[in-house]
C-alpha cells in the first residue's frame, strides 16, 4: 500500500460515518436547501443568555481596565497578571460545566468572548481558545471517563493551561506518519518524540498529546512538568507576538495508563471530532477583527480628507468600506449561527463548523486587508510609530499580521476544502464508492451499481425545481427573499455540478483539488448568504431596516463572487497550472531564479533544535 493509501485510509478510520442528526451544511451540498434547519436560529434559555451576558461584560471591563495590548505586542508576552486576572473571571473554564468548577456558559457567550477579546489582542484571544477548544477541556468533556473530568477539568476552569500537541517537524496534516510514540510498560506508557508549534506549550501545565500506539494514533492527557518532558524553544512569527508557541521534546516521559483518552487508537477521531465545535474559536476572533476594521474604516474615512471631499465619499473607497461593513455583518453572522447550532444540539455541525473556519479566516484577511489599503501609508505604518509622531495609534498592520495564521491553524484552507469536500460527498460515496474506485472488484462494482441506480432515480429528479424557481418564493423575509431563492436555485446547481464531476473524473475526482475547492468556495457563500439573513431578519425587530441593509449588500457581493466560481468550474486554467508547476519542481525554469541572493540562513529544510535549556515556565 503507497503512503497516499496509508494516509487516506487512516484518515477514513478517524472521521465520523454516521450522521445521527440532520445537517444543514450537508443538505446543502446535496441540493436541497432544508432553511427550517436554521431558521429560526436556536434560542438559548433566558436564565443563561443572563449570565452569558453578565460574562461578557465582565470581561470588557477588565480588558479596558488591566490589559495593554500594546504592551503585549512591544513585550510579545502575555503579563502573567493578566493571565491570573482572567483565571479570575472564569474565562479558562467558560464552557466547562458548574459540575467541574467551570461557568457552564453556552458558545454563543464563548464565541461573543472571543470576539470581544480577538478585537482586542488576539494574542490573548489564541491563548484562551488554545486552552479551551483543542486543549484538554473539550476532548475530556466529549471523551473522558468520568474519573479524568473529576480530575483534570476543574484544574482547567481555575486556569492551569492546557495545549494540543499533534504536528511534528516533519508531520503537518498527515498524522499517518506520525513518529512520536507511547509504548505501553505496564500501568504506564513510556513517550518519546518532538512535537512543533505547541501553541500555549511553553507556559502549558496539562498537555493533550497524540501519539503512535502500535499502527494508530492515540490521545493522552500528559502533566507538562513530568520528567523527560523539554520545552527547547519558544517559537516566534510574523503576528500573534504574544503566544507561547514552542518545541516540546519526550525523552522516555512516562505517563499513566489511566491518561489515556478514550481507547486505543481512537486518537485521531478524538481530535477530529473535538474539531468540529472547537473550530468556533476562530470565526470568532476573526469577526472581531472585522468588526474593528468597520470602526477605524468608519472613523478614518470622515475625518480624512482628499480632493475637497472625504476619502470614505470617493468610490474607489466607498466599495472598500462597503465590502468591509457586510463582510463584518456576515462574519458575525455565521459565527452566531454556528455557535447557537452547537449549543442546540439537534443538528450535526462538522460541516458548518468546517465552513465557518474557512470563510471567517479567509474573508477577515480581506476585510482587514483593504482597511490597510484605505489608511494608506498609516496603514503599513506600526502603531507605536503612528503613536509615536503624534497621531493615533491604530494596529492596522498588526491586526493583518495576527490574522494571517487563521488560514493556516487548525487545518489550512487548502485541508479544510479537502475535509469538508468528503463530507460533503459521502452520500454519492455511501450509494456509489465502488464504482469510482479504480481497485474494486466486478461483484463490489455490480452492488454498488445496484445502489447507486436507486439513489440517483430519486435524487437526481430532485435537482429539477424548488422554492428558488417561484417568484414568490421565500416572501415572509421581504427584501431578502430574492437572495434566498438564488441560495436554494444555486444549491441544485452545485450538486449537479458535483454529480457532473463524479461522473466525469470518478476515482480521479479527489485529486481535482482545484474544481473541489471552488464547489466548497460556492457552498461557503451560500452558508454565509443564509446566516447573514437569518440575522438580518432576527435583528430588524429591534434595529429596523439597518440589518436588511448590510445583508442585502453583502448578499449581492457573494452572488458575484458565486457567480466567477461557477463560471470556473468548467472553464478555468488547472491544467496548465498543474503542468507548468510540475516544470518548476523539475528546474525547468531555474532561469528565473538568476540575478538574486536568497538571505534564508542555511540549514535543513525540516529539522529540530539540539540542546539547550529547559525554556517551560509555569504561570500558575
Amino acid at each position: 500500500m503507497s503512503e497516499y493509501a496509508k494516509a487516506r485510509e487512516l484518515g477514513e478510520q478517524a472521521r465520523e460515518k454516521e450522521w445521527r442528526r440532520p445537517s444543514f451544511a450537508k443538505q446543502l451540498f446535496l441540493g436541497d436547501f432544508q432553511l427550517g434547519l436554521v431558521h429560526p436560529a436556536p434560542a438559548l434559555p433566558e436564565e443563561a443568555a443572563k449570565r452569558g451576558e453578565e460574562f461578557v461584560r465582565a470581561v470588557r471591563r477588565f480588558l479596558d481596565t488591566k490589559v495593554d495590548p500594546a504592551r503585549i505586542e512591544r513585550e510579545a508576552l502575555v503579563p502573567d497578571e493578566v493571565v491570573r486576572g482572567l483565571a479570575e473571571l472564569g474565562a479558562f473554564g467558560i464552557t466547562t460545566s458548574e459540575e467541574y468548577g467551570g461557568l457552564g456558559l453556552p458558545y454563543l457567550y464563548y464565541c461573543r468572548a472571543l470576539m470581544l477579546v480577538g478585537s482586542y489582542s488576539p494574542a490573548l484571544a489564541t491563548m484562551l481558545s488554545a486552552h479551551q477548544s483543542i486543549g484538554v477541556p473539550q476532548p475530556l468533556k466529549l471523551f473522558g471517563t468520568e474519573e479524568q473530568k473529576r480530575e483534570f477539568l476543574p484544574r482547567c476552569a481555575r486556569g492551569e493551561i492546557s495545549a494540543f500537541l499533534l504536528t511534528e517537524p516533519d508531520v503537518g496534516s498527515d498524522p499517518a506518519r506520525l513518529s512520536t510514540t507511547a509504548v505501553r510498560d505496564g500501568d504506564d506508557y513510556v513517550l518519546n518524540g518532538v512535537k512543533l508549534w505547541t501553541t500555549n506549550g511553553v507556559i502549558a501545565d496539562l498537555l493533550v498529546v497524540m501519539a503512535r500506539t502500535g499502527e494508530r494514533i492515540s490521545a493522552f492527557v500528559v502533566e507538562a512538568g513530568s520528567p523527560g518532558i523539554t520545552v527547547q524553544r519558544r517559537n516566534q512569527f510574523m503576528g500573534l507576538r504574544g503566544i507561547e508557541n514552542g518545541v516540546t521534546t519526550f525523552e522516555d516521559v512516562r505517563v499513566p495508563a489511566r491518561n489515556l483518552i478514550g481507547r486505543e487508537g481512537d486518537g485521531l477521531r478524538i481530535a477530529l471530532t473535538t474539531l468540529n465545535t472547537g473550530r468556533l474559536a476562530l470565526p470568532a476572533t476573526c469577526a472581531g477583527n472585522a468588526k474593528w476594521a468597520v470602526k477605524v474604516a468608519r472613523e478614518w474615512s470622515t475625518a480624512r480628507v482628499q480632493w475637497g471631499r472625504q476619502v470614505g465619499e470617493h468610490e474607489a473607497v466607498a466599495k472598500k468600506i462597503a465590502f468591509i461593513a457586510a463582510t463584518a455583518y456576515a462574519l458575525e453572522a455565521i459565527c452566531e449561527l454556528t455557535s447557537r447550532m452547537a449549543d442546540d444540539a439537534a443538528n450535526d455541525i462538522r460541516i458548518e463548523a468546517a465552513l465557518a473556519k474557512l470563510y471567517a479566516s479567509e474573508m477577515a484577511w480581506q476585510a482587514v486587508d483593504e482597511l490597510v489599503q484605505i489608511r494608506g501609508g498609516r496603514g503599513y505604518e506600526t502603531a507605536e510609530s503612528l503613536a509615536a509622531r503624534g497621531e493615533r495609534g491604530v494596529p492596522a498592520e498588526q491586526i493583518l499580521r495576527d490574522l494571517r495564521i487563521n488560514r493556516i491553524f487548525e487545518g489550512s484552507s487548502e485541508i479544510m476544502k479537502l475535509l469538508i469536500t468528503r463530507e460533503a460527498v459521502d452520500a454519492h460515496l455511501a450509494a456509489a464508492g465502488e464504482l469510482i474506485q479504480p481497485d474494486a472488484g466486478r461483484q463490489e462494482r455490480a452492488r454498488a451499481l445496484k445502489r447507486a441506480g436507486a439513489f440517483y432515480a430519486r435524487w437526481l429528479p430532485s435537482l429539477l425545481t424548488g422554492a428558488g424557481q417561484l417568484p414568490t418564493g421565500y416572501g415572509d423575509f421581504g427584501p431578502l427573499a430574492r437572495h434566498l431563492r438564488f441560495v436554494e436555485r444555486t444549491s441544485r446547481k452545485l450538486a449537479r455540478s458535483t454529480f457532473y464531476g463524479m461522473s466525469r473524473w470518478q476515482g480521479r475526482l479527489e485529486h481535482r483539488q482545484g474544481f473541489l475547492g471552488r464547489v466548497v468556495d460556492i457552498g461557503a457563500e451560500l452558508f454565509a448568504m443564509t446566516a447573514v439573513i437569518v440575522k438580518a431578519e432576527e435583528d430588524a425587530r429591534e434595529l429596523g431596516r439597518r440589518p436588511y441593509e448590510l445583508a442585502d449588500t453583502f448578499c449581492f457581493q457573494a452572488r458575484r463572487r458565486v457567480d466567477a466560481l461557477l463560471a470556473r468550474l468548467w472553464d478555468n486554467s488547472d491544467k496548465q497550472e498543474v503542468r507548468l508547476a510540475r516544470y518548476v519542481l523539475e528546474g525547468r525554469y531555474a532561469f528565473l531564479e538568476e540575478g538574486i541572493l536568497d538571505p534564508s540562513t542555511d540549514g535543513p529544510w525540516i529539522g529540530a533544535p539540539t540542546g539547550g535549556e529547559n525554556v517551560r515556565r509555569s504561570v500558575t
